[in-house]
């Protein structure tokens, strides 16, 4: 079997275990798939749940998609004519109630071949990341703890590193605020880059994507049952908006989809249902939004407040 057919299966896997465990975790609703090809080459998986009793509107989405590398990405990974693979799983769920954060996860496989030689190059990318509508640093800091379990297992560098890459990746510039609390981020590990082998590199991935459910678990179980009023959900839909704002602005993975010719529900998919923006929106001194205000900037030491 071909490193990426491994590859692709695992995916198709991952995708398939993470539904069943949120069908079973929601206990309401469950997925609509839709199968879908790529003109270009490729296609996927796409599964959406919709009005469940956690999840308000959540994607679990698989694709694998392959063929000539558009010119914009050629210029933007300084390659000449190219043909491209990529797969990957990437998910967002939005929650019913506003005390249960957003939670995205991304893994992904990218390799790359040169159409007049023999030259290419493959890399994984990923992270997991956190969005509370109202941060406790205890809860950023459960967060920030499991995510250095998996990092240390491979390398202890890697989760400084990976944290610090997200509070940079996640940062809604125009608004001076980190979209949550973070997470880790990583992109284009390899062989070369990171001295490491190919398998070692896979076991990570694949640790990375396995401990999506278990982090999922203790945040939903912790407040899908904590009472809230008209008021929470108001501020629930505002930062609605910022998940917006940064996906549509700033987010690579959003751009990418589109510059490949992907398909757009798909790639649109992690658009909450509902979301507000308030002209010059300020929340009243000493709330609870105030006070989460406070919290989202980078380089905070989340672990601290474990």
């Amino acid at each position: 079997m071909e490193r990426k057919d491994l590859i692709e299966t695992w995916m198709k896997s991952l995708q398939g275990s993470i539904c069943n465990s949120l069908i079973s975790l929601d206990g309401k609703s469950s997925f609509r798939e839709d199968q879908w090809e790529r003109a270009g080459g490729g296609g996927g998986r796409s599964r959406v749940i919709t009005n469940g009793d956690l999840i308000e509107k959540g994607g679990v989405n698989f694709s694998a998609v392959h063929g000539d590398l558009p010119e914009k990405i050629q210029q933007a990974l300084k390659m000449g004519k190219s043909t491209f693979y990529a797969t990957g799983v990437s998910i967002v769920l939005h929650p019913q109630n506003p005390w249960v954060p957003i939670i995205h996860m991304n893994v992904r496989y990218f390799e790359t071949k040169a159409k007049n030689s023999d030259e290419g190059t493959y890399w994984f990318g990923g992270g997991i990341d956190l969005t509370p509508h109202y941060v406790d640093p205890a809860d950023g800091g459960y967060l920030h703890q499991q995510l250095k379990m998996v990092c240390d297992q491979t390398d202890s560098s890697y989760y400084p590193r990976f944290k610090k890459w997200a509070d940079d990746y996640f940062y809604i510039r125009h608004r001076k605020e980190t979209r949550g609390v973070g997470g880790i981020f990583y992109d284009q590990l390899n062989e070369q880059k990171e001295k490491k082998s190919f398998d070692e590199l896979w076991q990570f991935h694949q640790s990375v994507g396995e401990r999506f459910v278990p982090i999922y678990e203790h945040f939903a179980n912790k407040y899908r049952s904590k009472p809230y009023t008209d008021e929470h959900k108001n501020w629930q839909m505002v930062r609605r908006g910022r998940y917006v704002e940064f996906n549509l602005v700033w987010d690579k993975g959003t751009k990418f989809g589109l510059d490949t010719d992907g398909r757009t529900e798909s790639i649109l998919m992690s658009m909450p249902p509902q979301a507000q923006w308030h002209y010059d929106h300020q929340p009243a001194a000493g709330s609870a939004e105030a006070e989460t205000l406070k919290w989202l900037q980078k380089d905070i030491n989340w672990i601290a407040h474990a």
